[in-house]
């Protein structure tokens, strides 16, 4: 009897051990394999449901296509992370339309005095031109960490610039006079990348969930380009387009899954450059134009070849994008002694035979850096001179701002006005007009800083500027937000 009731304890004992045991190991594995628990309230938009609060993810879901050992974390850093939702999308590189025009159904301020517009928020970045992505109240910046050798997908509320979660994975780079230079692309549930050493990373645009990634160089045998990628990708509909060079002139990828959906062949081994895909409706047919190392090319929304020509090369630093400016017209322009040229495309056969309208020396009309803005029938840049100027599609220049200078530095379209950023930090205001140059106002907003390159995006009557190492929130409004 005594034995019998000895048994009867050690047995259940015994269970309980086993399965504590059994307990911590299971979640000692689990901690290990948990990549991030990211906070992920959103403000309820266009009729969406808010996602849950909290979502854990394994790394065994991250499709990493090319490299299995790539190891990313994603760090939550704010728990202010809802917010109301607040007007404005700036979904990518020069915005809705890829036109770097913003249209505001409100009133913009262009006159603030000596005190210039409000300042909302301010956060220190890493050295670089990647300009701000905006959906849904977000804000995304593709930043590096130089101590740490990472590419730092980043998200903040656009209400106040809180931090809610940071993405980062391995990319080993120096300075090379600074270091990102890319804009997301996003929409209502990814966000696509461009890496410093051209990594294209898909996140989830809510939790910061790295769901899949395609290393260019490993696969399509993509040549970094010289101070690193500045190719900004484009979503449409379901899909991530990118020009990797070597391999592929152009690739679609699928973005819930990664997988290619369409790939066009590159015999004659163009090379990627600093520009990035241009959407263009050609005949009623859209186009993705695309200025490489040999030339340029358009493909079809359906991943067709349809015209291909090595008359136009910039052959140092190939950086503006193409801009569309009619049906069958593509003005291109470029620094470096490249000046500009104005492309007609004709409908020929299941293609288009190229012909040029006009080129003209750069002394003309030429584009260093920022591309050119086609606003109300006429084109508006900053030529290697430094002068804003305004020429119309006869490639005959209307006017030049003369004094007024603005070097390399971004400007964009809003509600007619273009905003230019100068060397000193001012913000200066322009009629887009074509009978003469209108300087409207200049008010120096951000004295501190230099090199201002990375192109501005504005949200509602919000606007994201950046120098070197500090991107600040602008409010453009009339009434105090």
């Amino acid at each position: 009897m005594a034995m019998k009731k000895i048994i009867e304890i050690l047995i259940p004992t015994l269970v309980l051990l086993v399965a504590a045991l059994g307990f911590y190991k299971w979640n000692d594995i689990a901690q290990l394999q948990t990549i991030a628990t990211v906070r992920t309230q959103v403000p309820k938009e266009k009729n969406e449901t808010a996602r849950p609060d909290s979502i854990t993810t394994p790394a065994s879901n991250v499709k990493v296509i090319s490299d299995k050992k790539v190891s990313t974390v994603v760090k939550q850093t704010s728990k202010n992370v809802f917010v109301d939702c607040l007007p404005g999308v700036w979904p990518g590189f020069r915005g809705n339309n890829r036109d770097n025009i913003a249209i505001i159904n409100a009133p913009v301020v262009y006159q603030w005095g000596t005190s210039g517009p409000p300042e909302l928020w301010g956060v220190d970045l890493g050295e670089g031109y990647a300009g701000a992505a905006v959906n849904n109240s977000r804000v995304y910046v593709l930043d590096y960490d130089l101590e740490k050798q990472v590419d730092v997908l980043r998200c903040f509320t656009l209400a106040d610039g809180n931090e809610v979660w940071r993405l980062p994975y391995p990319a080993a780079v120096g300075k090379q006079h600074g270091v990102s230079r890319t804009i997301p692309a996003v929409n209502d549930k990814y966000v696509v990348t461009m890496g410093v050493l051209c990594k294209v990373t898909c996140t989830d645009a809510i939790t910061g969930k790295m769901i899949w990634q395609h290393d260019l160089v490993k696969e399509y045998g993509t040549k970094v380009p010289e101070w690193y990628a500045a190719q900004c990708p484009i979503i449409d509909g379901n899909a991530a387009i990118i020009a990797p060079g070597s391999k592929a002139l152009m690739v679609a990828f699928d973005l819930k899954t990664g997988n290619e959906l369409w790939h066009v062949d590159n015999p004659d081994n163009w090379q990627m450059t600093h520009s990035s895909i241009m959407p263009a409706i050609i005949n009623k047919e859209k186009l993705y134009i695309y200025c490489a190392s040999g030339g340029v090319a358009g493909v079809s929304a359906k991943g067709i070849l349809k015209f291909k020509t090595p008359d136009w090369i910039v052959h140092t630093s190939n950086i503006p994008t193409p801009v569309p400016v009619g049906d069958n017209m593509i003005f291109l322009s470029g620094g470096y002694g490249a000046g500009c040229a104005m492309l007609r495309l004709t409908p020929s056969g299941d293609g288009y035979k190229t012909s040029f309208d006009f080129k003209l020396k750069e002394k003309e009309f030429g584009a260093y850096q920022q591309t050119p803005i086609f606003f109300n029938g006429n084109i508006y840049g900053v030529i290697p001179d430094n002068q804003l100027v305004c020429m119309d599609l006869a490639g005959k220049v209307l006017w030049k701002s003369g004094r007024a200078r603005f070097n390399w530095n971004s400007y964009v379209c809003v509600n007619g006005i273009i905003f230019l950023l100068t060397d000193k930090g001012e913000l200066v205001a322009v009629a887009a007009k074509s009978d003469s140059y209108q300087e409207l106002s200049r008010t120096n907003v951000m004295p501190e800083g230099k090199e201002f390159w990375a192109p501005i995006a504005v949200a509602g009557q919000r606007m994201l500027i950046r120098d070197l190492t500090r991107m600040k929130c602008l409010y453009i409004g009339d009434k105090k937000p």
